[in-house]
């Protein structure tokens, strides 16, 4: 076969195209791989072979991580492709193989024998149907003894899944399953970010949320072939997987435990603003209104964080756009946002010049502390929530002014 060399651009990835075949190429097979020249061959033949058997066009590429045991070597001896990806992670190897593919599909598959190529014809059959991503389940499909750690299979897959689920409404059974197929035209409206690890569940993300065509299939998940320990980190990739589900989700991550905090904050404000409450013996005094209080400011820089990253990873293209918060900005504008401000900060102004009226009238001498405190309290709340509100407001239409520059 012969090939050219480049650098595609942009990519530090090293381009190794081959010539143009006689009928196009259906479905490109991307394999990242690291220091696996222990398994690659037959990888790469396993795949040939099952492209060929099922009389598919295709081609398989493997996307080398900086292997220095002569994988990418071996692979191009057997028949692929090679791209050879100078940024490191996973992430970044399969952005690059999927860079040079030629194929209509795309199909993902791990160097390490894990996961059974002759299920590819499966994954075809779902995307020729007109599916945008084919996602693997290997709960489904069967997991052979000792294929899968016991903290994976019995941990993390399941909570991390039901996490994505519970957070996107997704109904992907297995986030993290490294076998799945997509077309080249979803993949671009994905546009996938993340490096490492986590690209796989980033994927399935962006995917519910752009509301494409998700469909699963069951597949193996066999013991790998490696002579090495395997690349995934048990504890520090779950982590990643799971800091990035929160950060791709304002709505658990801010908006409902703000959401949380001012609603029980403004019951104790509203039951504790007059007098003391007792139950049973407990008494709950100014003590626990401060604690009220301090509920709701918390609440409300939950909630404005929760806008603010939304509109953030909107104008940036990590989250898809949002009619219901486009609908929601032709009401709450910056002029809201200062009217509101400016509200409490003039109740907070009248209820200082009161409570030291107050204190005046007794020739600034000993008053009764509770009452004294209660009235402060709330003067000094709405003072502090009346410029959070303004502060919030400019923020947000600076974050506005630039979604509008991208738009």
């Amino acid at each position: 076969m012969s090939v050219d060399g480049g650098i595609l651009a942009g990519t530090g990835i090293e381009r190794v195209v081959a010539e143009s075949t006689e009928y196009p190429i259906e479905l490109s097979v991307v394999i990242p791989c690291l220091n696996e020249g222990h398994t690659i061959a037959k990888r790469v033949r396993q795949a040939l072979d099952v492209l060929h058997g099922a009389g598919v066009v295709g081609e398989v590429i493997v996307a080398d991580n900086g292997s220095t045991d002569g994988s990418a070597e071996i692979a191009e001896a057997e028949g692929a492709l090679v791209a050879r990806v100078a940024e490191k992670g996973y992430g970044s190897a399969i952005m690059g193989g999927i860079a040079i593919a030629r194929g209509e599909y795309v199909l993902m598959a791990d160097a390490d024998e894990s996961h059974d190529l002759t299920h590819i014809p499966r994954f075809l059959a779902e995307l020729r149907m007109g599916h945008d991503l084919v996602m693997g389940n290997r709960f489904h499909g069967g997991i052979a003894d000792g294929a899968m750690p016991f903290l994976h299979r019995y941990l993390g897959n399941p909570v991390l899944t039901g996490l994505g689920k519970l957070f996107f409404k997704s109904n992907c059974g297995d986030f993290h399953c490294g076998m799945r197929g997509f077309t080249r035209e979803s993949y671009q409206r994905m546009d996938v970010r993340s490096t490492g690890m986590e690209f796989a569940s980033e994927m399935v993300v962006k995917a519910t949320l752009l509301r494409m065509k998700v469909s699963e299939i069951p597949t193996s998940q066999l013991p790998d072939g490696r002579d090495h320990p395997p690349h995934l980190r048990t504890w520090r990739d779950g982590w990643r997987h799971l800091r990035f589900l929160l950060m791709y989700s304002p709505r658990w991550l801010f908006l409902y435990p703000g959401i949380a905090l001012v609603s029980l904050g403004a019951v104790g404000c509203a039951w504790l603003l007059q007098q003391p409450r007792v139950i049973d013996g407990l008494v709950f005094d100014v003590r626990s209104l401060v604690y009220a209080f301090s509920a709701v400011l918390l609440g409300f820089q939950f909630v404005a964080f929760a806008v603010f990253v939304k509109v953030f990873a909107i104008s940036e293209g990590l989250l898809p756009d949002d009619p219901r918060l486009t609908r929601a900005f032709r009401y709450i504008t910056l002029e809201v946002g200062l009217a509101v401000g400016g509200l409490l900060l003039a109740l907070g102004i009248l209820g200082t010049v009161f409570t030291f009226a107050s204190w005046a009238k007794v020739g600034l001498g000993t008053v009764n502390f509770d009452r004294a405190l209660r009235s402060a309290l709330s003067s000094v709340f709405s003072l502090t929530l009346g410029v959070q509100v303004i502060c919030s407001s400019f923020f947000l239409s600076i974050l506005g002014l630039r979604r509008r520059s991208v738009s």
